[in-house]
């Protein structure tokens, strides 16, 4: 099996290519990225078996070279956008060009192409924001752009549906250790923030709930997706869900006892997302079995003091 990794050098491609490189299910991936975050860790130590990997750099954009990178290619799992957490309603035009129309010119290409099969990391943000729960069956309705234009993608990736298997998976807050980090989530920021400055922030009065996933489980779930013949359309990736104030005071500050939390705004009141999956017994995943604080402490020893 061939696969395609659009925005694997990224945090989640860096980790979902070595995961899949392990499987003998499959033979050739092909990283499509074009470093936009400048991040090289993916080309660092930590070897790929001989021949197994291979890269173009490449824009999401770039019609030309997206039909040379399908050829021959059998799964897409397509994961290049703009992201920024917490989301951000700045840069509206390259949320648009990248989150929905990168999305259309690979759906037009795929469509020209032999692939058989396109998973699409899509986001909890879809949804918007409620005090109650979301599952596959609820109706998105998204309030910030990066949302809106990744709800704009999943329509885009459905137009494949008649003639390509198509898996939606609408991630929750994602966080965790990778070669390639990102330090703009929420638990990963307070991890960072509460190792090396001793203090974090929160916005509003921590009351709010957020849907978490670990990096490690969201990666076996792609693979799952990958090697099996799942028929699911559309599914949550989540293991967590909880308050803000529930992440630092019950698990956070087990870590780091003396931290200082400082609440910015705290009149100003924040809506909470909760999600949660119908379909997430039907993948049987060897579950890592671990709880948040297992994860949180296993974090803390990557970082180098």
């Amino acid at each position: 099996m061939k696969i395609l990794i659009t925005g694997g050098a990224g945090y989640i491609g860096t980790e979902l290519a070595h995961v899949l490189a392990d499987n003998d299910a499959v033979s050739k991936i092909t990283i499509f990225d074009n470093l936009s975050r400048q991040n090289y860790n993916l080309f660092l130590e930590n070897q790929f078996p001989s021949g197994k990997l291979n890269f173009i750099h490449g824009d999401i954009l770039d019609g030309r070279k997206l039909t040379k990178a399908l050829e021959g290619i059998d799964v897409v799992i397509h994961s290049a956008a703009k992201v920024t957490t917490p989301y951000s309603d700045q840069d509206l035009h390259q949320f648009e060009q990248i989150n929905h129309w990168g999305t259309t010119e690979l759906v037009s290409k795929i469509e020209q192409s032999n692939v058989k099969h396109c998973i699409f990391l899509s986001s909890a943000a879809v949804y918007g924001f409620n005090n109650s729960s979301f599952d596959e069956h609820s109706v998105p309705q998204p309030v910030n752009h990066y949302g809106i234009t990744k709800r704009r993608a999943e329509k885009e990736i459905l137009r494949l549906s008649d003639s390509v298997k198509v898996n939606i998976v609408r991630s929750a807050n994602v966080f965790g250790y990778s070669r390639s980090m990102r330090f703009d989530s929420v638990i990963n920021r307070f991890m960072f923030d509460a190792n090396f400055n001793n203090r974090i922030k929160v916005f509003g009065d921590g009351r709010q709930h957020r849907a978490f996933i670990s990096i490690e489980v969201l990666c076996q779930i792609l693979e799952s997706l990958v090697v099996n013949d799942f028929q699911i359309e559309i599914l949550n990736a989540v293991e967590f869900n909880y308050s803000i104030n529930e992440v630092i005071f019950e698990y956070l500050k087990v870590i780091f006892p003396d931290i200082d939390v400082l609440f910015v705004n705290q009149e100003v009141p924040v809506k909470s997302i909760i999600l949660k999956s119908v379909f997430e017994n039907e993948l049987s995943l060897q579950s890592p079995s671990q709880n948040l604080q297992e994860y949180l402490t296993q974090f803390k020893t990557k970082f180098s003091f």
